[in-house]
This record gives structure tokens, C-alpha cells and sequence, in this order.
């Protein structure tokens, strides 16, 4: 504020209350081949039966991306999925297939002139959909199927009843599971749309837009609008219709099915990694726990390592991998297999590698299956966020229990686990009459440090993140003692509340004019250096038992 040249009172009001903010640590993230849903785009996901509901059930083919998806979310809450494929057709109604792969790219889509209606999403489950739609007239309601699944016939909209004449201008809409793939019963009611507008300038009650279009591509979950049948009029305003040109109703129900879709459900190496791309901006996609998908034996190592890169890129996740279920299922070695694969996995603090597949309960059809447990050593790590906290170990009897596993394909003895957990592999292991445990907490770091364990790398990326997030607002301030010390009050109560939280054992930060000297001023920069002692988690126990003679005192032997 400018200098007062005259008496007067200013007030002036200084924020000093900036604090270190919270940042989210349980995010998981994965991608792979589904039956529905929507391709090349982010999708959250925060339980199994929201999982079912926007990707559909697993079938033989995406169970191997489902599973590991579900297992991760019996532990947390909040996944990101990205639907990949190879091969996908939408269903239309000209039945000649069309790529539609998300409510973004359907913008760009140009259908085919008798494409009144597409699948919203690519697969062949949308060619168990049918659209059926009502006109305005008494003959065809009573002939519908579906109207007793509306309070009455249409006919002209409220929004148009001002206007002379009748435009007999509304209809009702009912898409159908027509083959019974969404439902498991054919001709189920997937949704209904009543009394939606032919007119394009038709207006619901509240004040949004009835124009039946606007309403099945803004609301619908299964079908996308192509183009007007030629049974009714192509849309106009309502006042035209009110002017004496109502809208065609028609005497009959119109109804189209929906063919041409196709599905490949076995996207490649390459295919799988460019899905998982999506996640490698860390500016616009917060994520914590990249969780590792299937692949081939011949691919695992390629696609462990994408993964890696990503997560060592970005710097603020870590992704988990796991050997192909071939390398551990009715294998004749598999420990000297998943060595094999973890000596050529790349060496880093940003992944985690475990040592066999799982053996779960698929309830959809009703079998067992070997998976992947990238996702359930991810949904480790998250339970152990919300049980204690991220700088905790996710492994060991206390927090490292897998859960829904009936069995697991390789359970190793003493001697396999020490070769696997040298070889950088946490093993998982079967305990009799202790359940199914990780029993190692090791990242895929080659190099001995504190950040060869996963607690003290997923500390440094909570220390990291908060931290560069609160020094955003230092950003364009003058590099002057007041600033400086304003961020040492900023980070020093963040760093005593994670100490007695047991992440760290001691810490310093050194923010004044020693690191921050002329030079450093004169470049605009501004630099800080936090040093950190973290807690380290117990791998190995020695339980010494000393026998001594009656008579003498433990003080002598102890030197206490």
C-alpha cells in the first residue's frame, strides 16, 4: 500500500499462519484390459462395485487386470484405472462398428448417417443393447413393452404448453441389456428417459435441457446419440411446431439394436505401458501406488521396467511388480525363475518387487484363478497408511496379512528367501496357522541405503511432496532473513509432529545466509537443506538365552 501523506488509520491484515499441508499418500493407479468403460482416460474407482459398474465384470480374458484392481481395493479407497485396447469396435445401429473411446474423443466422431444410436463404450458387450422410444400417441404406448415402466404416455412438454397448438413434442425413452451380458437376464431395463423433447430448445422444469440428444449424451452410461431416426422430424424449435408444424409422433414404438461391437481383451506389452503413460504427469495426476498389470513371461521385465521409469520419473510414487504368473505356477524352480526376472528388473528406491502369484476366488464365475499380487502389495501399503502411517513397513504379521487369498503358488523355504530378498524380491509366504504374509520390505534398490527399504523411500516422498507444496508460496518473495525464517517456522513444526510419529529420530533445518549467500540471492534463488534421520524397521531379531548358575547376581554378568 502506498505511503499516507495525511493523518489517517490504515489497517493492513498479514497472513503468518501458512502451514505445512497434507498430502495424499494411498492414490493407487493401474491400467489394463476391461470389458466396458472408457479407453486412454483417468477413471476413479472407490470400491470393487464401482469397478464393476464403470469396467464391467471379469471374464477369462481382463479377469488377470481385475483382480489385482480388486485387491488393491480391499485395502483402499481411491484407484485410478485406465482402461486399454487393442481391437475395440463400438456397437452401432448400423451394426458397422465405430471407435468411440471416451465422452472427449466422442466429440471428434463422425458417424455414419444411419448411426442413430452407438454404444457409449468400445466391446462387444454393447451389442446386447437396444434403444427403445415412445412417440407422443396413444396407439404406440399401448403397444410399448416398456410402458409400464412410466407414469403415463407422452405428449407435449410443460416448457411448450404456453404456446398455441399442440407440439406434441416429448417421448419416452428405455435402453435395454436386450442379451442379458450387463444384467445376466435378457431384456432387462438397463435405464429409462421420460418425457424428453424432440425440440432442440425443449426445457425440463428446472431449467436444463430436455432436448432428448442432450439428455442421452449427457446422462446415459451405455448409449451415445448419433443421429435422428427417420421415423421422427429432425429437431426444430418449439415454437415452430406450436406455429402448426407439431412434431412426426408416429403410430408405433421405434426400436434399433445394436451390433458390430468387438472386443480383443489382450493388449500388448507396448499397449499396456502407453495406458499406463497416462499417469506420468505429476503436475495433473496425483498419484501414490502404481499398481504393476499381467503380462506374458517373455514381457515382464519390459513392462516392470516402464513402470519403474515412470515412478522414478515422477518421484512422488512408488510401482509395484510382480513376476508373470508363469514364472511361479506349477513351475519346476520357480525361485531361481523370479531371480532370474529380478536380476534383470532395474535397480530403484521407486519399486517394490514381490515373489509369487495368487490363488483367488473369482464370484463372478464362480472359479479360482492365479494372479498378479502387484495389487494386493499395493493395498498393503495403503492399509498401512490408514492403520499407522506411510513411513510405517506395509510387511510382517502386525500390518503385512493378505487378504481373500486361498493359497499362493510358491511359498519359499528359508533358503529361497534368502536368495529372493538378495536378490532385491520381497517374499511372500505362507505361514501354517498364520495366514498368508508379506515377509519382506525391500525396494528394487541394488545399492545398500536407508533407501533400500520401502518405509523410509515412501517417508522421504511424504517429506518431499508437503514440503515443496508449502514452499510454493515462497515463490517471489524477497530471499531476505524474515523469509527465510518464516520457512524454517514453516517446515520445523512438520518435521517435530512426523518425529513424534515415529518417521524420523532427529532432524535440522538449515535455512540462513551460510546456504544462502550473495551468489545464491543474485540468481534468484532461494535454497534450504533439511537433514533427516529415519526410522529404520527391524528385518532381523537376536534372541540371546543365557543360563547361569543359582547363586550369581545379573548385575555381575550385565555390568549393571
Amino acid at each position: 500500500m502506498a505511503f499516507q501523506v495525511s493523518p489517517g488509520v490504515q489497517v493492513k491484515e498479514i497472513d503468518l499462519t501458512n502451514v505445512v499441508p497434507a498430502v495424499s499418500t494411498s492414490i493407487g493407479a493401474t491400467a489394463g484390459s476391461f470389458q466396458w468403460g472408457p479407453v486412454d482416460e483417468i477413471t476413479q474407482v472407490g470400491s470393487e462395485k464401482a469397478l464393476v459398474a464403470k469396467f464391467g465384470e471379469p471374464n477369462d480374458d481382463t479377469y488377470k487386470y481385475f483382480y489385482p484392481a480388486a485387491q488393491f481395493l480391499q485395502y483402499g479407497n481411491d484407484l485410478r484405472v485406465v482402461r486399454a485396447i487393442t481391437g475395440h469396435l463400438n456397437a452401432t445401429a448400423s451394426g458397422t462398428g465405430l471407435l468411440i473411446k471416451n465422452d472427449t474423443h466422442a466429440t471428434s466422431v463422425t458417424y455414419q448417417g444411419t448411426d442413430t444410436y452407438a454404444a457409449r463404450f468400445p466391446g462387444a458387450m454393447g451389442n446386447s443393447l437396444k434403444v427403445s422410444k415412445c412417440p407422443a400417441n396413444a396407439t404406440a404406448f399401448a403397444a410399448w413393452a416398456y410402458a409400464g415402466s412410466f407414469d403415463s404416455q407422452p405428449g407435449t412438454s410443460t416448457y411448450s404448453s404456453g404456446l398455441s397448438g399442440d407440439t406434441l413434442d416429448e417421448m419416452h425413452i428405455a435402453v435395454i441389456d436386450e442379451d442379458g451380458l450387463f444384467t445376466g437376464t435378457a431384456g432387462t431395463i438397463l435405464e429409462t428417459f421420460p418425457f424428453v423433447s424432440q425440440a432442440s430448445d425443449g426445457k425440463a422444469d428446472d431449467g436444463t435441457s430436455s432436448y432428448y440428444k442432450d439428455v442421452i449424451n449427457n446422462t446415459s452410461r451405455y448409449v451415445r446419440w448419433g443421429a435422428h431416426p427417420s421415423a421422427l422430424t429432425d429437431a426444430g424449435s418449439i415454437v415452430t411446431a406450436a406455429a402448426g408444424a407439431a412434431f412426426v409422433t408416429g403410430t408405433a414404438p421405434i426400436e434399433v439394436s445394436l451390433t458390430g461391437g468387438t472386443s480383443d481383451n489382450s493388449p500388448t506389452v507396448g499397449e499396456l505401458n502407453t495406458a499406463f503413460s497416462k499417469f506420468s504427469d505429476s503436475e495433473t495426476t496425483d498419484v501414490n501406488l502404481i499398481i504393476g498389470a499381467e503380462v506374458g513371461a517373455s514381457d515382464d521385465v519390459t513392462h516392470a521396467n516402464s513402470l519403474i521409469a515412470l515412478a522414478a520419473a515422477r518421484k512422488d510414487c512408488v510401482a509395484f511388480v510382480s513376476p508373470a504368473c508363469a514364472e511361479t505356477v506349477n513351475h519346476a524352480n520357480p525361485a531361481v525363475q523370479v531371480k532370474a526376472w529380478a536380476d534383470a528388473v532395474s535397480s530403484s528406491s521407486y519399486a517394490m518387487m514381490d515373489s509369487t502369484s495368487l490363488y483367488v476366488y473369482d464370484k463372478y464365475n464362480d472359479k479360482y484363478r492365479y494372479i498378479i499380487a502387484s495389487g494386493a502389495v499395493a493395498g498393503l501399503c495403503a492399509n498401512s497408511d490408514n492403520v499407522a502411517d506411510p513411513w510405517f513397513s506395509p510387511a510382517g504379521f502386525t500390518r503385512g496379512q493378505l487378504f481373500g487369498v486361498t493359497r499362493i503358488a510358491f511359498n519359499p523355504t528359508q533358503a529361497e528367501r534368502d536368495t529372493l530378498y538378495k536378490a532385491r524380491v520381497n517374499p511372500i509366504v505362507s505361514f501354517p496357522g498364520e495366514g498368508i504374509v508379506l515377509f519382506g520390505d525391500k525396494t528394487a534398490q541394488s545399492k545398500p541405503s536407508a533407501f533400500d527399504r520401502i518405509n523410509v523411500r515412501r517417508l522421504f516422498i511424504v517429506l518431499e511432496k508437503a514440503v515443496a507444496t508449502a514452499s510454493k508460496f515462497q515463490l517471489f518473495e524477497f530471499n531476505d532473513e524474515f523469509t527465510r525464517a518464516q520457512f524454517r517456522n514453516l517446515v520445523e513444526p512438520f518435521l517435530r509432529d512426523i518425529k513424534g510419529r515415529r518417521g524420523i529420530t532427529d532432524f535440522l533445518v538449515v535455512c540462513d545466509s551460510t546456504n544462502n549467500d550473495a551468489g545464491i540471492i543474485d540468481s534468484n534463488q532461494f535454497v534450504a537443506d533439511i537433514y533427516i534421520k529415519p526410522a529404520r524397521s527391524i528385518n532381523f531379531i537376536t534372541l540371546n538365552f543365557i543360563a547361569t548358575r543359582s547363586g550369581v547376581e545379573f548385575s555381575e554378568i550385565v555390568g549393571q
